[in-house]
């Protein structure tokens, strides 16, 4: 495996692998990598001959510059385990690689990118759509892999391969979870013992609230899930909506819509730690 910091020598690289004939996939990192990562590595390199691994805290979509500055920074290991899982190239650019300009595009794609994350962090989906339209500007991917974590990350993903006709798949890969069911995240390194030890809560009740909702509205279902955790000490609720799947539009009555999901963001502990998950209550398969 190859680690690159300059994005023409990976173009180099990928140019004689397309030459080849070979397909590309691309996961999109901001590094500090963990099993779910590498769960959609493992992806990947399963559906394409060639797949690209970035590595790059994007300050771009971060609204709060003490996020962005306790965000772990984790390069040696993170090449370590997508080596192991079978990645080809790995692009870590500098800030000053990745913008040589400032980046003044401007993306919003409502109401998809305008509620939850949107409404609570105003500027993170236009940065997120800056870094990763200039990743699959690089890159040129058949596929991109993200993790249903960041559930409305990719409705704006989407929205915006749409809007820019990017001919990328985009590949949605489940939740890797933890033994006690909290969702793998970078952010959960930053967790106190005692923070770490109440974080299970949070997936506890939206599980927990399935069972709920088949007896209750998702009024009634949204307010049993935000007093559940609310009510452990250390855990306080940012948002929880109930919404359409694909819309991201919330939902009166179940019968809304065939695929409704429940996205909630909680903050855990003192200083604190901004944690976020989603239980799906009807899916089209289902």
């Amino acid at each position: 495996m190859k680690v690159f910091t300059k994005i023409v020598d990976l173009q180099n690289a990928l140019f004689d692998e397309r030459k080849a004939g070979h397909s590309v996939g691309l996961v999109p990192t901001m590094g500090a990598l963990h099993q779910g990562h590498a769960s959609l590595v493992r992806c990947s390199v399963k559906d394409n001959d060639v797949t690209v691994v970035s590595v790059f805290l994007n300050p771009t979509q971060f609204n709060d510059k003490d996020d962005l500055t306790r965000y772990p920074r984790t390069l040696e290991a993170d090449s370590r385990l997508v080596e192991e899982c079978g990645a080809d190239y790995v692009l870590a650019p500098s800030v000053e690689e990745m913008y040589p300009t400032p980046d003044r595009r401007q993306f919003e794609y409502p109401p998809v990118s305008t509620v939850m994350e949107g409404a609570h962090r105003p500027g993170h989906f236009n940065g997120v759509c800056q870094v990763v339209s200039r990743l699959f500007y690089i890159v040129r991917p058949d596929r991109a892999y993200f993790g249903e974590k960041d559930w409305q990350q990719i409705a704006v993903v989407k929205a915006m391969v749409r809007h820019l006709q990017l001919g990328v798949q985009i590949v949605e890969c489940p939740v890797v979870r933890e033994a006690d069911g909290l969702a793998m995240s970078s952010r959960n390194t930053l967790l106190a013992p005692e923070e770490r030890a109440i974080a299970p809560a949070i997936y506890k009740t939206l599980k927990e609230s399935i069972a709920f909702a088949a007896n209750h509205t998702p009024a009634e279902t949204h307010d049993y899930v935000v007093s559940t955790i609310n009510a452990v000490e250390g855990l306080q609720v940012e948002y929880f909506s109930i919404v359409d799947g694909n819309t991201l539009q919330d939902v009166a009555q179940w019968s809304d819509s065939p695929y409704v999901v429940g996205c909630i963001t909680v903050y855990c502990g003192k200083t604190p730690i901004r944690l976020i998950d989603h239980v799906k209550y009807q899916a089209p398969n289902s």
